[in-house]
């Protein structure tokens, strides 16, 4: 099982990733779920709390987001949807 994983939401996609995606993960208890969502420069990084994910760290637009699980992680808003 891996320690984390990460969703590139499309406009297509955005049901699948963010709710059926995510009920998965959480019924396997991957213990981090990141969604980035590319049209609203949104990061969002859910760590599973007893049976379901809880919001652990979210940036929009500017700021920092950090891993819970993988010691060091964080990535700046700012350098993933920079053009």
């Amino acid at each position: 099982m891996p320690d984390m994983v990460c969703e590139i939401v499309s406009k297509g996609s955005h049901a699948k990733d963010t709710v059926t995606k995510k009920e998965i993960y959480e019924a396997f208890r991957v213990p981090e779920y990141w969604i980035v969502i590319p049209e609203l420069e949104i990061i969002e990084v859910f760590t599973i709390e007893g049976d379901t994910y809880k919001l652990y760290s979210v940036a929009e637009g500017e700021g920092v987001v950090r891993s819970k699980v993988i010691e060091g992680l964080e990535v700046d808003v700012k350098d993933v949807f920079q053009e």
